[in-house]
């Protein structure tokens, strides 16, 4: 039996987190082989889903978040964004 193509709202949504994936990647200074290595997974694989080419797993996300030191839910799409590079979470603006 062959395999349905992916519907393209599905695409995108993959596309997403892997956006956030590799910001919050990128945020923590690693590279794809480093958080592979502290996940135990080849870092093709940490490729693949940040060029939104596989969908993760919940719990695969959930361990990239831990490894990465972000909230669950800011790798999820509609989930908040991780403020810019350089501030602190929840940070206020000096006044």
């Amino acid at each position: 039996m062959p395999i349905a193509p992916v519907p393209p709202h599905l695409l995108a949504l993959r596309a997403d987190i892997g956006r956030r994936v590799r910001a919050a990647r990128e945020r923590a200074r690693l590279t794809q082989p480093q958080l592979g290595e502290r996940m135990g997974v080849d870092w093709k694989s940490i490729s693949r889903l940040e060029n939104g080419l596989v969908s993760p797993r919940v719990d695969r996300l959930l361990e990239i978040a831990l490894v990465l030191g972000v909230p669950p839910a800011s790798l999820m799409p509609g989930g908040p964004r991780l403020p810019p590079e350089g501030t602190a979470a929840g940070a206020r603006d000096p006044q």
